[in-house]
């Protein structure tokens, strides 16, 4: 019960708009700090009586919330996209690179124009002459980067869960590619899979 107090307490403080009056999308990424797989994106416009009392940035949620919310703002919103950058550009263009690009997948999906982005974190680059805003934690600050964050990040699980099947032996359903470590300890006995970022540093030392 104290958990979902903790969670109402934190939704009550989410706003729907930064920028009142506009049509505006939520965007943020999962995945930056993983040793393996995708960096996914996610861009979500949520309508103006969009309320929820769960809704949080996804690293505060559990596995379940995630999932349900998913469903949720899916459904709810009025529009959503996920975009996808693999490792292999990862190790090409960088991390920031290839998150920002993950975004601008992600904006290009959407069924509805933006007129106005919110960006969780410090650093973007402008899309299509959009205006947009970059807010740190906006993922605990505003909706709809929030239902962005759970939507990233539960796109990206799927896909990680996907590869396990195929390369088990690195527990990507447990870590989803995360540098636990475990996962280092699988990477040291077995190697590499076609699926590591070869730019970061995969073992301790």
């Amino acid at each position: 019960m104290a958990l979902s107090n903790q969670n109402n307490k934190a939704i009550n403080q989410l706003k729907l708009l930064y920028k009142e009056n506009t049509i505006e999308a939520g965007c943020d990424e999962a995945g930056r700090g993983c040793l393996a797989g995708p960096v996914v994106a996610a861009a979500v416009i949520l309508p103006l009586n969009f309320k929820n009392d769960i809704l949080n940035d996804s690293k505060q949620l559990s596995e379940k919330q995630r999932d349900k919310l998913r469903i949720i703002i899916e459904k709810e919103a009025l529009a959503w996209a996920v975009g996808i950058v693999d490792h292999k550009m990862i190790d090409e263009i960088n991390i920031l690179n290839a998150s920002i690009l993950a975004m601008h997948y992600a904006i290009e999906k959407l069924k509805i124009e933006p007129e106005h982005l919110i960006i969780d974190g410090n650093r973007f680059k402008t899309y299509k002459k959009i205006p947009h805003q970059c807010i740190i934690k906006g993922d605990a600050k505003y909706l709809s980067i929030a239902a962005a964050s759970v939507l990233a990040k539960t796109h990206r699980d799927e896909l990680m869960q996907e590869l396990d099947k195929e390369f088990p032996e690195y527990f990507w359903t447990k870590n989803k590619g995360y540098p636990t470590k475990q996962h280092r300890e699988a990477i040291k006995q077995n190697g590499i899979s076609p699926f590591h970022r070869k730019s970061y540093k995969l073992i301790d030392n």
